[in-house]
């Protein structure tokens, strides 16, 4: 987790005010880039400063392949459990940064090199954080870092 970026769980409870649908795509969305080993899922409520959205879900991978599998399991979850499908879909072919566009939500799937470069993290921390169960993140504790990772 990045230190200084999150409120307490009484404050996020109280401070979120995306929709129930967008927190219900958040949390599928997250489950199913956990199911994939996604690095580092967090989920912003940015409803307050954005009218496009309610939420961001942001994850990574240590390679293309992995960015394009959890892309193709959280399209499939969503679809399946939700019935939501993406109405955009941006930076499939390269594999290195996939955005799927929910209008609710908005998945950004970077790869681990994109996630440290552009730091969303840095851009939408003070929105509140959407609470995720603590299994989300639970692989990573299991697995070793590379250098220079979003978490280093």
């Amino acid at each position: 987790m990045y230190p200084g970026t999150v409120p307490d769980r009484e404050d996020r409870e109280r401070i979120v005010t995306a929709s129930d649908r967008a927190v219900q795509l958040v949390r599928l969305a997250a489950e199913a880039a956990s199911d994939k080993l996604a690095d580092d899922i967090l989920a912003y409520d940015v409803s307050e400063q954005l009218v496009i959205t309610d939420a961001f879900v942001l994850c990574s991978a240590p390679n293309d392949r992995q960015v394009r599998a959890i892309v193709d399991e959280v399209e499939k979850r969503l679809r399946e459990d939700a019935g939501a499908k993406p109405v955009r879909r941006e930076g499939e072919r390269e594999g290195r940064w996939v955005l799927l566009d929910y209008v609710d939500v908005i998945v950004h799937i970077q790869h681990e090199e994109e996630r440290g470069y552009y730091s969303l993290e840095r851009l939408w921390k003070d929105c509140p954080l959407i609470e995720l169960p603590d299994s989300i993140n639970a692989h990573a504790a299991q697995r070793p870092r590379a250098v220079g990772s979003p978490r280093d």
